[in-house]
């Protein structure tokens, strides 16, 4: 499991994976393309060795871990992201917070966050992931993640506002850094050189919950806590270390966030966190892992264990 890591250089050089990986529809040419490249595939109607019979569908299989390992190639390990012990680092929110936590339906993230997991079985869950149809593609058929897992596992919202995270210049993510948190410029252009881009380090949001609960400021307070909670739950990534200052805008107003589908946000992060996984040069994988907890679904590799604590309106717990 991967730690406050500074940086983690195998894979995340620019900390991309807050972008949706966009699939083109392919023409005709560019399927000829992809089945006539020798060293990745064969023709385009004869599909891939070991793969699709139609190049068509599943258009990006050369870059699939899945047809790199059917040539031969290995890939070391896939490493697995989890922040459940800095959701622990942080606690429960005050008490005087704890209303204002609660309005944004969230509360339930802080206790069903996925500590340890089984990096062989979500390998293997990874290299029967396809992005152009969102399936995990088994023996036994297809099979994915689906809002109503989210709300089970999870029992986030998943009806509700989508709200549209635009993408921040370096001046506008300082401007909402000194506006929502109440920090100052200097402080915020700081963290912003030591994290890059429009991102700022997990243990800086944390210090700055502590400074405005010792501040009383606690609307602000709030916005810390949440934006620290999303970073190791929901919109996690690769880094280990940052949380992306567009989502602090969600914050703004609190007695709106409540209103938001939370729960569909999550999916459509993990699905870009599984399409990122899937591609051959790619280490390590991020998003929300609690969301992976679907392997209960396969006995042969899931021990049941009975929790007579456990209530249908909790979440589920780690590992639970």
């Amino acid at each position: 499991m991967t730690e406050d890591v500074t940086h983690m250089a195998d894979d995340v050089p620019h900390m991309s994976e807050d972008a949706p990986q966009m699939t083109v529809d392919v023409d005709a040419t560019v399927a000829e393309d992809l089945g006539g490249d020798g060293a990745e595939g064969s023709h385009a109607d004869e599909g891939f060795p070991g793969g699709p019979c139609d190049p068509l569908v599943l258009t990006s299989f050369a870059e699939h871990v899945a047809h790199a390992i059917w040539t031969g190639q290995e890939r070391p390990e896939l490493k697995l992201v989890s922040h459940g012990r800095k959701v622990a680092l942080i606690g429960r929110p005050v008490p005087e917070i704890d209303g204002l936590v609660a309005s944004t339906r969230l509360s339930p993230l802080i206790g069903c966050s996925v500590v340890t997991g089984d990096p062989g079985l979500i390998s293997a869950f990874v290299e029967r992931w396809h992005r152009e149809t969102n399936t995990f593609h088994l023996s036994v058929g297809e099979l994915t993640i689906i809002l109503d897992d989210v709300l089970s596992l999870l029992h986030l919202p998943i009806s509700g506002a989508f709200h549209s995270f635009e993408a921040l210049s370096m001046d506008e993510a300082v401007f909402l850094l000194m506006e929502l948190l109440e920090v100052s410029g200097e402080e915020a252009r700081a963290e912003r050189v030591r994290a890059r881009e429009a991102y700022v380090r997990l243990s800086w949001v944390r210090e700055i919950y502590e400074m405005r609960c010792q501040a009383r400021r606690w609307i602000v307070a709030a916005r810390a806590y949440l934006l620290h909670l999303v970073g190791c739950t929901v919109f996690s990534n690769k880094s280990a270390t940052y949380v992306h200052v567009v989502h602090l805008e969600a914050f703004r107003d609190l007695g709106q966030s409540g209103g938001y589908a939370w729960g569909a946000a999550a999916l459509v992060h993990m699905y870009d966190q599984l399409d990122e996984a899937s591609r051959t040069t790619t280490r390590q994988i991020g998003g929300y892992l609690s969301l992976l907890q679907i392997y209960e679904h396969f006995p042969s590799v899931h021990q049941c264990i009975t929790d007579d604590a456990y209530e249908e309106t909790s979440p589920m717990p780690p590992g639970g």
